[in-house]
């Protein structure tokens, strides 16, 4: 097409920088999109006519200035803090009670599991090792196959993009042409809504599984009472104030109450970002209800936040240079290249700008994670659904459940390998069909129909 430059060109060769090293030279991720960074700021120069200085702390200074970074960082932390006080077993213990007497107790519990942590953690491979370490074996001892088992953690881990908040919600709440319509609590809102109904296909799946299985419900003896459940595991549900206080200093009846009370000052009420003050609330309510399995002392704290360093480094890195490369792609006008491919498409039909985007996105989440995926093609998938007439929410709702699929879209999906490792599974390729018929597919579904308006989204 005549309207493919240097824009595109440079999105295909960070694309395929991202694959070299990432996929044929073991790189990780942070360390991939870093030199994929390098590779479009030597194409900016030399080939976009950029200014060399001026191009690369452009998108440096864009980077460090946006406070998903940040918010990014404080969520690595309170999933750390979650994992060592153990919170989100008690959660699950409190769900057994609930659901272990339904055939296939354990594959419900899972995937709700997988949901509950999406909304605090929001990373994929993080669900499947969280979640899995707990449920697999469980539900293998409960009469799941293995590889079934294994299959409904993976397949679940994109919950924890659908689920808001998330790091893909984050990545592209930062992109200028979506910030300019867009803010974090209205997509909140809307992810959240469809979330559900992701959510309620999932369970119907594992309600197959089960019946095909021939599961039955665990025996009342190897079950907890709902009463003493709630007992010796009600305090995790502290967890939920949480999300619960951001939500309701800035929604709804309350959340005009306290903007009322913070009038006199100016800009306060913006300043109570959801992304920055869920984590750090929950986090502070973890802490409060885990501190018997925390350090007492400052040494104690010194090293255990030492030792969550790695953690940050990979994340901060693959943030950073997220942004660093979205804006680079923007100068070279990747998205105005995009948005004129896709409107020469909408001449012949809205729809074809549709299957095209929830194609591409198929494609390029499987060997890459929703991350690389949104920062490669966030902004240009955004103002390509505006151009149809899509509102602004649903436009990001649509994209994020696409990308959501990193987790169930084989051969190069962490999270298969992740679920497999724990389950025992040799030969991972035994997922792959259910994984794309039972996971993949139903979520293209889901968001073809968010992007046609025929699924309501809220907010919309």
């Amino acid at each position: 097409m005549q309207h493919i430059g240097i824009g595109i060109v440079s999105l295909l060769l960070y694309i395929g920088a991202i694959i070299l090293f990432n996929m044929v030279l073991k790189r990780k991720m942070g360390e991939a999109m870093m030199w994929s960074c390098i590779l479009l700021w030597i194409v900016g120069v030399f080939f976009g006519g950029k200014d060399p200085v001026k191009f690369g702390t452009d998108g440096i200074m864009y980077a460090i200035s946006q406070e998903v970074v940040y918010a990014g960082l404080a969520f690595v932390f309170m999933a750390y803090i979650m994992e060592r006080t153990g919170i989100i077993g008690r959660l699950v213990n409190i769900l057994n009670a609930f659901l272990g007497r339904l055939p296939g107790g354990a594959g419900y519990v899972a995937t709700i599991g997988c949901a509950l942590f999406g909304m605090v953690s929001g990373v994929a491979s993080a669900n499947t090792a969280a979640i899995g370490s707990v449920t697999i074996p469980w539900m293998k001892q409960t009469g799941w196959s293995k590889e079934r088992a294994a299959c409904v953690v993976a397949g679940n881990s994109g919950l924890g993009n659908v689920f808001p908040p998330s790091t893909t919600m984050l990545l592209f709440l930062a992109f200028d042409s979506v910030a300019k319509e867009l803010n974090g609590s209205q997509l909140y809102i809307g992810l959240m809504s469809v979330g559900i109904v992701a959510l309620i296909i999932r369970l119907g799946v594992v309600w197959y599984f089960a019946k095909k299985e021939g599961l039955k419900g665990l025996p009342s003896d190897q079950i907890q009472p709902i009463s003493k459940a709630l007992k010796e595991n009600g305090s995790a549900l502290i967890l939920f104030l949480g999300v619960a206080l951001p939500l309701l200093a800035t929604m709804g009846p309350t959340g005009e109450i306290v903007k009322a009370m913070m009038a006199p000052i100016k800009g306060g009420f913006k300043s109570i970002s959801l992304i920055l003050w869920i984590p750090m609330l929950i986090t502070f309510f973890s802490i409060l209800e885990g501190w018997k399995s925390l350090p007492h002392n400052l040494k104690g704290w010194h090293e255990m936040c030492k030792s969550t360093i790695d953690r940050f480094n990979e994340l901060g890195a693959i943030l950073i240079f997220a942004f660093v490369s979205s804006r680079m792609l923007t100068k070279l006008n990747l998205t105005k290249e995009f948005v004129a491919v896709f409107q020469e498409i909408a001449n012949y039909s809205p729809m074809l700008v549709i299957f095209s985007i929830a194609i591409i996105l198929t494609i390029m989440v499987g060997p890459f994670n929703s991350t690389a995926t949104t920062t490669a093609m966030g902004a240009a998938c955004y103002a390509a659904l505006r151009t149809i007439g899509l509102p602004p929410v649903a436009c990001a709702v649509a994209f994020i459940n696409l990308v959501s699929n990193q987790g169930c879209v084989p051969p190069n999906s962490a999270p298969i390998y992740i679920g497999c490792g724990i389950a025992g599974v040799e030969e991972p390729t035994k997922l792959f069909k259910e994984l794309v018929y039972f996971y993949a597919l139903p979520e293209v579904i889901l968001s073809i129909l968010v992007m046609m308006q025929v699924l309501p989204v809220a907010g919309a």
